[in-house]
């Protein structure tokens, strides 16, 4: 293909070079000078392993130059990669002017011809930026059938950038719909393996990469600090936790829906927290790990009460499925605060035998929810009712037996990511979905 890149930085030098590898005619473009002339020389304009030996192949094999002219890019080529900065505002606000300038030159060269184009976005934009900077300066184009956009991620590492473009991380394309790329060339130049999704989820998915590097990275550094205070060896502690991948470096736990709770996570926290404090430790984000999970508990009751209705089912009142561990549970915060606000609850967890229930677990229902008896029903209709607010925490029945007892006077709200439950006759509404 013969593609024009915008922007010469880190993305835009790497994505020129390893897609001229590939044997695609590259015009880069950039509004420095100097820029323009190192890569006209084959010369790359930042410091990244391999990317001179890249360019400097592609420039002898006539298939890399570059252009300060938007509208001479746009003439010679079939697509263009925007790859051009996505700064932070004094105020810690994203700065788009870059984009949309970059954006309005290119909309402006293709109003003045009669082509087709495939249009690229790779900077890193918050979610909604680039159907709104369509609307705003492509709708025409796009309405037409003359352009065609997607969103397009980058995942490259400085100083590992070319090796991260060869075999990357991860690999997401947004379209408008989340329908397939059209057309053999593009399909290819995104890749067999790349997932497809819609403009804002693939926008999402960048900040939800680099937000969760930030956390790990944070997370390392105060169990180091606190490792040092205690002289204890932290990095060997890190190492440990990587060996298991099972639950720590896995998917487990990453699933948004109900706020932790048990018999562990609060209590190792808080006494973390309590610990660090003793030390004179500043360690910011484990201070703050349960106030979020509070934040989080606060916006489930915040849409229960939304919904409107005075009756309220829970299906699971314990902390997670197949347990009857009642400690810290946020389904017994949920049902406690609400019986407080007067609502009539109604409450099924096939798990609790309130006769077995000793220790701490039993001394949680007499301090908080001392009527749990005349709440709880076994019989899964008798809980469900004729109507109110159906809070599914647990997958503690099935799709089948649900449907049995659900009607349009219900409403669902899934707590815990059953997309099935769309299929009943109420109204459906997912937590963090």
């Amino acid at each position: 293909m013969r593609i024009s890149i915008f922007g010469l930085g880190y993305v835009g030098a790497v994505t020129a070079g390893c897609l001229s590898r590939q044997g695609h005619s590259i015009v880069g473009v950039d509004v420095q000078p100097q820029k323009v002339s190192d890569f006209n020389q084959g010369i790359s304009p930042i410091v990244e392993p391999g990317l001179d030996t890249l360019l400097k192949d592609a420039q002898a094999r006539n298939l890399l130059r570059a252009t300060e002219s938007c509208d001479d890019a746009v003439s010679a080529t079939d697509a263009s990669i925007l790859c051009v900065g996505t700064p932070s505002t004094p105020s810690g606000a994203l700065d788009l002017n870059f984009v949309r300038g970059a954006l309005k030159q290119i909309g402006s060269a293709l109003r003045t011809r009669t082509k087709n184009h495939v249009l690229i976005v790779r900077s890193t934009m918050l979610p909604g930026s680039t159907g709104s900077l369509v609307g705003e300066l492509l709708a025409d184009l796009e309405a037409n059938g003359s352009l065609k956009t997607y969103y397009y991620p980058e995942f490259l590492r400085e100083g590992t950038a070319v090796a991260d473009f060869e075999n990357p991380s991860l690999a997401v394309v947004g379209t408008r719909d989340g329908s397939r790329p059209a057309g053999d060339q593009i399909s290819a130049l995104f890749g067999e393996k790349t997932a497809v999704v819609n403009w804002p989820t693939a926008e999402l998915v960048k900040y939800a990469c680099n937000a969760f590097h930030a956390t790990k990275i944070a997370f390392a550094n105060e169990i180091g600090r606190l490792g040092k205070e205690l002289e204890i060896d932290a990095p060997a502690v890190m190492a440990l936790l990587c060996q298991d991948r099972k639950l720590n470096l896995s998917p487990y736990y990453l699933r948004p829906g109900n706020p932790y709770g048990g018999s562990c996570l609060p209590k190792d926290v808080r006494a973390l927290m309590h610990f660090g404090r003793q030390r004179g430790l500043q360690l910011p984000l484990i201070d703050n790990l349960l106030p979020s999970n509070e934040r989080h508990l606060q916006s489930l009751l915040s849409l229960v009460t939304a919904a409107g209705q005075q009756e309220v089912v829970i299906l699971g009142l314990s902390f997670k499925s197949d347990t009857d561990d009642l400690r810290e549970s946020a389904m017994v915060e949920v049902a406690q605060t609400l019986l407080g606000r007067g609502y009539k609850l109604r409450i099924y967890d096939p798990q609790l035998n309130l006769a077995r229930l000793v220790g701490r677990n039993k001394r949680v229902i007499d301090e908080k929810m001392p009527h749990l008896a005349s709440l709880l029903h076994g019989d899964l209709a008798a809980a469900i009712g004729e109507q109110g607010t159906v809070v599914v925490a647990q997958k503690c029945t099935s799709i089948a037996e649900l449907a049995k007892c659900v009607n349009r006077r219900h409403q669902v709200l899934d707590v815990n990511g059953w997309p099935e439950l769309r299929a009943l006759p109420a109204p459906y509404e997912g937590f963090c979905w």
